[in-house]
């Protein structure tokens, strides 16, 4: 429980349904009294007293361990690689349905369930993963990592839901955080200064002197590292040329970022490594079609997609794709069933 609008609807439909309910926050960082989003102590107090309306357990799990050496290391570790993490992705992977789930363990607890606008179908012996009925809201995106085990484990009870509904529900219910807004910022950067909290926490990729070169190498501007920019980015470059132009590549080794006009962004391919399937084996041993997803909100798209050993894949786009970051995750779909996704690694012309 978040202490937001969704976990804590999830946490009383189930208990309407007939669940013993047991409320959980996790306390992922420590923001010394900082409020932001899901973390700091507004957010454990609605969650609090969510469970106090609704007449169920409630603690608050200390996973600030586990979250650091898992989330933060990979956030890091990204940037200095010249990447753009997908934190939420790996929260979710090793937090949220990694030590929550053995904390449910400890609990003697069978099931779990979350805030998440995803659904799953059990039917046929195997489980599947379901985009959220909402498509303004879906977040299987975010949750492809998941197989067949936390799904068997797994309750989604806002899947199904618009989030009108969802909202509708908490006003019925009586829970002070219907009208809560949406949390959509880093939840360990607040104000979502991503910049400002690599610079504190790794200071060795504070490089001053980088340079920031058109595509013929001619130097328009410096930079102080180049984890302050991504694929794609246009604003903040201090870059002034008369036209657009956008981020096309980072180089952290020779703390270079190499800008150009739109047109350079287009990318046909991508191979992904940390290949997770839903169903524990690829679709296919050989390539399939299927629609890809390299955004969280961005529109799925046809592709070729190949299976590789060592848990990889090549995915060949059907039509041209702009700011293709590494880092980020692509994501595969048949229709509404998530099959699969991983970290791009590499994105070619």
């Amino acid at each position: 429980m978040s202490g937001g609008v969704d976990s804590s609807v999830a946490a009383c439909l189930l208990m309407e349904q007939g669940y013993d309910v047991v409320g959980s926050h996790m306390s992922l960082v420590h923001l010394d009294g900082v409020e932001h989003g899901c973390c700091g102590p507004a957010a454990r107090a609605d969650a609090a007293e969510v469970a106090r309306i609704a007449g169920f357990p409630f603690e608050v799990h200390d996973l600030t361990r586990d979250f650091d050496a898992t989330v933060i290391a990979d956030f890091l570790a990204e940037h200095a690689a010249g990447r753009t993490p997908n934190p939420c992705a790996r929260c979710n992977g090793e937090i949220k349905f990694g030590a929550f789930l053995r904390r449910a363990d400890e609990l003697g607890i069978e099931r779990v369930a979350t805030g998440h606008y995803v659904r799953t179908d059990g039917r046929g012996g195997r489980w599947k993963l379901l985009r959220g009925v909402d498509p303004a809201k879906d977040q299987s995106y975010m949750l492809h990592m998941l197989g067949q085990r936390e799904l068997a484990r797994t309750l989604f009870p806002v899947g199904g839901l618009a989030k009108s509904q969802t909202r509708a529900l908490a006003e019925r219910f009586g829970l002070p955080v219907a009208t809560k807004p949406d949390s959509q910022e880093l939840c360990f950067a607040p104000a979502g200064d991503a910049g400002g909290f690599v610079r504190e926490r790794a200071p060795a990729l504070v490089r001053a002197g980088g340079e920031v070169v058109d595509v013929d190498g001619r130097i328009l501007a410096r930079h102080d590292g180049t984890f302050a920019f991504t694929v794609g980015q246009r604003r903040g470059l201090g870059v002034a040329t008369g036209s657009p132009v956008y981020v096309i590549e980072t180089d952290p080794v020779a703390n270079r970022v190499i800008v150009g006009p739109a047109e350079l962004l287009a990318r046909r391919e991508v191979v992904a490594d940390r290949v997770s399937w839903v169903a524990g084996d690829a679709p296919a041993a050989e390539p399939f079609e299927a629609q890809v997803q390299i955004r969280y909100r961005g529109d799925a798209v046809h592709a070729r997609v190949t299976p590789q050993a060592g848990a990889r894949m090549r995915v060949a786009f059907g039509s041209p794709q702009r700011s293709v970051a590494p880092g980020q995750s692509v994501v595969v779909y048949r229709d509404d069933e998530l099959l699969g996704g991983g970290r791009i690694v590499t994105a070619t012309a």
